[in-house]
């Protein structure tokens, strides 16, 4: 059996309490860990916030780097580009530039080559102890520098053969004779002629007074008086006119054919001993650009109905706004000018507050041919058809079909072959090559001309279009190759459609070349001082660009034209224009047309 031994309370005290410490040492140091794991989550709470801080910090610096880089790229082509166009050649020319391109890799060649032989001859003079020769003096001698290629590649240029100098006998200008004789020989020996020599010189007096002396007659009556008559005045476009149509023609064509402005016309008048003011050229050329607006709205109700292509540009130009009450001063605002050019028969501008669709809409409602302009967005609502039905005068009629320009193409691939990228010379070549495959084909009859256009050009606009479809699905930033390959691949289907009929051209080249008249004629002139006077001059200019056009003087047909318009007409304005003018004057009284005012007589309409 068992012996139960009697244990003292005062043992289970002890055991009970070191139990109960154990566990409260262990609770503390459950606690105290668990404090410790609060601040380490802490801490990596913290850290993580400063990592991801860190890193929205880094992901914003390579953004901002991969920004400056692209600005960076951006302002080095257009520093490039404005050197070019400053000490190179302003012009993008067909066969020079690859040619030029050429020319200046060779000599960033020539110049590395250069140096390092310099390099080499100055390391092995050191170690043989020998003075060095200067490289590029020895180069100047060799004559292997790039000043000596470039020299020798103007010498390969042919010259233009000399012309000799100008015989002045055969000139319709005024003969002033001056004898010079010797006054000791004179008296002595016998005069046997004059050795002549000619000089170019000059006179005051290029204007005229002009005296219309009308005849006054007496005639007698039936009640056996007399009575006085004066022969009828001629007709002229402007009452009490001071200038003839000579001077006028004369001041319009200063300025709208040379871009005299009438300030400098006015101060030549007064060195000529005549004034004439500036107040007076301005209304006078006011006058007579809304007047003969309506030879001009003749000829483009004409070419509206029969033209077959119409090609299109624009420009700025800045009018004088209206004085405020107060006679503040305020900024000029902007207008513009297009240019339209009618299958190589009219040219006509047209002056446009504003440089937007409905603008454009405007000014080719109704026309359902061929438009060539550039890729503007203005002219998009020109090809829209029923989805632009203000545009027709009739709801079935087609939209007209856009007609891409080449040069505006070619100019983006020059830009970026300018700046030595490898895309921009190879798309210049394959545009050149288009260029000259369709150069020779002009020559040809239209039918023969579409046949081989669709052999030769054809295959070169695939191979073009394959190469820009490809290079546009390679990824890189934005710039002047991205900007050519965006172009040619968004506007191929126009730049394709000259393929479609044999008289339609490449380019958009004539009507840019008849904008140069206003881009050069601002610089001189600045601005137009109103709508009105915008509107006036943009008819000007109209039959200026008609006269070049045909072959004709300007100065003489508006003489001829301000003199026979008050007796013409108004259904038979057509008749005035450059375009039929030739004709039209063939069929006046020269004895007429010779003096200059005097009346004019109609001739009955052409069959």
């Amino acid at each position: 059996m068992g012996i139960d031994i009697p244990i003292p309370s005062r043992y289970w005290c002890f055991v009970f309490g070191e139990r109960q410490q154990s566990a409260d040492n262990a609770n503390h140091r459950v606690a105290q860990l668990e404090a410790e794991n609060a601040c380490l989550r802490e801490a990596a709470q913290a850290a993580e916030n400063v990592q991801r801080t860190l890193q929205e910090r880094l992901t914003a610096s390579q953004q901002s780097l991969a920004s400056l880089r692209l600005a960076y790229t951006a302002t080095l082509e257009q520093l490039q580009l404005a050197n070019r166009r400053l000490f190179v050649a302003k012009a993008e020319r067909h066969e020079a530039i690859p040619e030029q391109l050429k020319l200046d890799v060779l000599l960033l060649r020539v110049a590395a080559l250069e140096t390092e032989l310099a390099q080499a001859e100055k390391a092995a003079d050191e170690a043989d102890g020998k003075v060095a020769e200067n490289p590029s003096t020895k180069a100047k001698e060799q004559g292997n520098g790039p000043a000596d290629l470039r020299k020798r590649s103007r010498s390969t240029q042919p010259k233009s053969p000399p012309t000799g100098r100008r015989n002045l006998a055969e000139s319709d200008l005024p003969l002033v004779r001056v004898e010079i004789t010797d006054p000791i020989l004179e008296a002595t020996a016998e005069r046997i002629g004059f050795e002549d020599t000619w000089k170019l010189g000059q006179e005051r007096g290029g204007r005229r007074r002009i005296q219309i002396a009308r005849a006054v007659y007496k005639v007698p009556t039936e009640d056996q008086s007399i009575k006085i008559v004066t022969a009828p005045a001629p007709k002229e476009l402007f009452r009490r006119s001071l200038l003839a149509p000579s001077l006028i023609a004369h001041i319009l064509v200063a300025k709208y054919v040379l871009g005299v402005p009438f300030a400098r016309q006015e101060s030549l008048y007064q060195c000529q001993g005549e004034g004439l003011d500036r107040g007076t050229m301005c209304r006078y050329a006011e006058d007579v650009g809304a007047t003969l607006g309506a030879i001009v709205e003749a000829s483009r109700e004409h070419a509206m109905q029969t033209a077959f292509c119409l090609s299109t540009d624009a420009t700025g130009i800045a009018i004088q706004p209206t004085p405020l009450p107060d006679g503040s001063r305020q900024p000029c605002r902007k207008g513009h000018f297009f240019v339209i050019l009618a299958d190589q028969d009219y040219v006509f501008f047209e002056y446009q507050p504003k440089h937007t669709s409905a603008a454009v809409s405007e000014m080719f409602r109704g026309f359902t041919g061929y438009i060539q302009a550039d890729a503007n967005a203005v002219y998009d609502a020109l090809f829209r058809g029923r989805a632009s039905p203000t545009l027709w005068d009739e709801p079935d009629d087609p939209p007209p079909k856009e007609v891409g320009c080449w040069s505006h193409c070619r100019r983006n691939f020059w830009d970026a072959a300018v700046c030595k990228h490898p895309e921009g010379l190879r798309g210049l070549r394959m545009i050149d090559e288009l260029f000259a495959a369709d150069a020779p084909l002009w020559k040809l009859p239209p039918s023969q001309r579409q046949k081989l256009r669709q052999e030769k050009l054809a295959p070169i606009l695939d191979t073009f279009f394959t190469w820009v479809r490809h290079e546009s699905e390679t990824p890189r930033p934005r710039g002047l190759v991205t900007k050519a390959l965006g172009y040619a691949l968004r506007q191929e289907g126009p730049l394709r459609r000259f393929l479609d009929d044999p008289r339609l051209k490449l380019d958009n080249n004539v009507s840019e070349r008849n904008l140069r008249a206003i881009a050069v004629g601002r610089k001189n002139w600045l601005f137009c001082g109103s709508d009105d006077h915008a509107e006036a001059a943009a008819n000007l200019f109209s039959l200026v660009a008609s006269c070049r056009l045909h072959q004709l003087d300007p100065e003489s047909y508006f003489t001829d034209v301000i003199r026979v318009m008050p007796y013409w007409p108004r259904q038979r304005y057509l008749e005035l224009h450059p375009r039929f003018w030739s004709q039209t004057r063939s069929r006046l009284n020269p004895e007429e047309l010779k003096l200059p005012v005097g009346h004019i007589t109609v001739p009955p309409p052409a069959e």
